[in-house]
């Protein structure tokens, strides 16, 4: 058991590492050819946050195990839905985006409805087998690039001018200051040297291969040792490592005052897991859910939902400490659920 546990943390610490190098290394190169912030933000960094599921699904689809895949990625979601989200708001009231409440919290409904609907072929399809087949992988992929073009589509879309013509200075410096910080939020990676980037990004790689592998093992062999499925793993052990480092980065944004970027970090991370990640895992080889059951994709509906309603409906685009707080308690109640159930 000790040498799975070892190879379960060694696996988890690669995966985070890596992922962060071949990040830093990818933006660093994607600078020296001029692509823009905003798009390195939509593309690299995004992909870049979700490395660690990507990794873990991907090795364990490869490997034939389609439950820890599964569980893994719904894990991470229920994760970050109800416990990140949560604790931000708690930190501090979240003020919700017209551009988040009208297209990214109704796409995290979306990718939870779909997943649900693609997965939990019990009460959809009345089949005693639930599973992702390839079908199922292929919608969810063209979701995700339906996604990605609408969200460039907003990119490029020219902001609306104002009725009146009459010179504003003051807003016009402030938003170019406010333009300024958020540049420089999203854009604080200095350009490598070509061959410092070319080390950050092979040596990441290198990482997330040998870490994804020692992780798929080590909780594999824990989940034998232990008499646990490898669908509770996913959900537990695994999803929540692959997502500490959502959890701290959030935190440290609301902190700062940021509660927003903490919030769209996490949405956007949770409609690429499913869109983007099952979507093309599924499509290489059919994803059974074994023993995940239809709390679990009904938690992650709930959860969707809720921070829908939350960020969109009641008291006017604000996620209130009151509402992080029954977030949290969805979370610890789901959590004692996955315990006494004993799977």
């Amino acid at each position: 058991m000790f040498h799975d546990i070892l190879f379960l943390i060694l696996g988890m610490v690669l995966i985070i590492a890596g992922g962060n190098y071949l990040t830093d290394g990818a933006v660093s190169v994607a600078k020296r050819f001029g692509i823009s912030s905003l798009v390195i933000g939509l593309t690299i960094v995004a992909f870049g946050s979700s490395t660690p599921d990507f990794v873990v699904c991907f090795i364990s689809t490869l490997s034939g195990k389609s439950e820890l895949a599964l569980g893994d990625i719904l894990g991470a979601n229920i994760f970050d839905i109800t416990l990140v989200i949560g604790v931000v708001a708690l930190i501090a009231p979240v003020t919700i985006s017209s551009e988040m409440a009208f297209k990214d919290l109704p796409m995290l409904a979306l990718s939870s409805l779909a997943l649900f609907i693609c997965a939990d072929d019990r009460i959809v399809d009345g089949t005693p087998l639930n599973i992702v087949n390839r079908t199922d992988g292929l919608m969810l992929l063209s979701l995700f690039v339906i996604f990605m073009c609408y969200t460039m589509a907003m990119v490029k879309r020219p902001a609306v001018k104002p009725l009146s013509t009459a010179p504003r200075p003051a807003p016009r410096a402030k938003e170019r200051s406010v333009e300024k910080a958020e540049a420089a939020d999203a854009d604080n990676t200095r350009v490598m040297k070509p061959w410092l980037a070319a080390a950050c990004i092979l040596g990441g790689l290198a990482a997330l291969v040998f870490g994804g592998q020692w992780l798929v093992d080590g909780a594999s062999g824990l989940a034998r040792r232990l008499g646990m499925s490898e669908a509770l793993i996913g959900l537990t052990i695994v999803g929540i490592g692959s997502s500490i480092p959502d959890l701290s980065t959030s935190v440290i944004a609301a902190l700062k005052k940021q509660p927003g970027i903490a919030i769209g970090n996490v949405v956007g991370a949770c409609i690429f897991n499913v869109f983007f990640i099952i979507g093309l895992c599924s499509t290489i080889s059919p994803l059974r859910a074994g023993n995940l059951t239809s709390v679990d994709f009904g938690i992650l509906v709930v959860g969707s939902l809720m921070v829908l309603l939350f960020g969109d409906v009641i008291v006017k685009r604000t996620i209130t400490r009151g509402q992080g707080a029954i977030l949290v308690a969805i979370y610890v109640a789901y959590m004692v659920y996955l315990i006494f159930s004993a799977r």
